[in-house]
C-alpha cells in the first residue's frame, strides 16, 4: 500500500506546487512508483507537469461521477502519475457541503488504487477548507514547506492546529512527515535566522535538506517540466534530488 502524504500550508507561494512536482519526480526517477494527486483549483501542478485536465479530473471523483483510476493520467516523467485538476475544482467544496462523510471523499478514492503506488502526493490549496481536509483525513503525513522569509511562522500554528483536530476526529494515525525550508538564501542574515527560528519550533521534523532560491525552478513550470529534466544540472535539480534520497532514508 502505498505512503500518502500531503504538502501543504495554507500561506501561498512557499513553493508548495514546486515541492509537489519536484519531490514526486525526482522519487520516480530513482525507480519508485509515484501518483501526484493535484488538489488545487488553480491547477497549477498539473501545468507544471505539461498535462492538460481533460473530460475528468479529480473534481469528477471527489464528486462521485468517475472513479480515480479513470482519471489517472501518466506523465513525460517515467513511473510519475498524475490526478490533474482545473478551475471546475472550485465548486466541490459547495457540492460537498451537505453530502455525508464529505471528509472521506478522497480517501474512499484513494483506497481503490493505493496498492498500484509505493507513494502517493497530495498538492493542497493554499487554504484549510474541505479540500484540505480531504487530504489530511485521506494521508498518513503532512509535508510543510515554509518560506525563508521574515514571516515564515505565519499561520502554521493554525495548520497545526488543523492537523490536531483531524487527527482527534477523521485520522488518528495522521502526522507531521516534515517540514522543508525553502527558497533560502543562505548569503543573508534573515535566512539564517529563520532556519534557526523553524528549527526550535519543529524539533527534529525539519529537513536537513534546504531549497535554495533558484532562477531555473521559477522557469521550469513553464515548460512543463520537473526541474531535474529542465536542467538537471542547477542547484535546484540538486537540492530535490537530495531531498527524495533523505526521504527515502526517513521512509525505506
Amino acid at each position: 500500500m502505498g505512503k500518502t502524504v500531503a504538502i501543504t500550508n495554507q500561506k501561498g507561494g512557499v513553493g508548495k506546487t514546486t515541492t509537489a512536482v519536484n519531490l514526486a519526480a525526482c522519487l520516480a526517477e530513482l525507480g519508485k512508483n509515484v501518483l501526484l494527486i493535484d488538489l488545487d483549483p488553480q491547477g497549477n501542478t498539473t501545468s507544471g507537469l505539461g498535462a492538460r485536465a481533460g473530460a475528468a479530473t479529480v473534481y469528477e471523483t471527489l464528486t462521485g461521477t468517475t472513479p480515480l483510476s479513470a482519471v489517472i493520467l501518466k506523465t513525460s516523467v517515467p513511473g510519475l502519475s498524475l490526478v490533474p485538476a482545473d478551475i471546475r475544482l472550485t465548486g466541490a467544496e459547495l457540492e460537498l457541503k451537505d453530502i455525508e462523510s464529505r471528509e472521506f471523499r478522497l480517501k474512499q478514492a484513494l483506497q481503490t488504487v493505493e496498492s498500484n503506488f509505493d507513494f502517493i502526493f497530495i498538492d493542497c490549496p493554499p487554504s484549510l477548507g474541505l479540500l484540505t481536509l480531504n487530504a489530511l483525513t485521506a494521508a498518513q503525513r503532512v509535508l510543510i514547506p515554509i518560506q525563508c522569509e521574515y514571516y515564515a511562522l505565519e499561520g502554521v500554528r493554525s495548520l497545526m492546529k488543523t492537523v490536531e483536530r483531524v487527527n482527534h476526529s477523521f485520522n488518528p494515525g495522521l502526522d507531521v512527515e516534515g517540514v522543508l525550508l525553502t527558497m533560502l538564501d543562505g548569503r543573508t542574515n534573515l535566512g539564517l535566522q529563520v532556519v534557526d527560528s523553524v528549527k526550535k519550533h519543529f524539533r527534529g521534523k525539519v529537513y536537513a535538506t534546504a531549497i535554495p532560491r533558484n532562477v531555473r525552478l521559477g522557469e521550469a513550470p513553464s515548460h512543463g517540466l520537473p526541474i531535474h529534466l529542465y536542467d538537471p544540472h542547477s542547484l535546484g535539480a540538486d537540492a530535490y534530488r537530495q531531498l527524495a534520497k533523505e526521504f527515502l532514508e526517513r521512509n525505506p
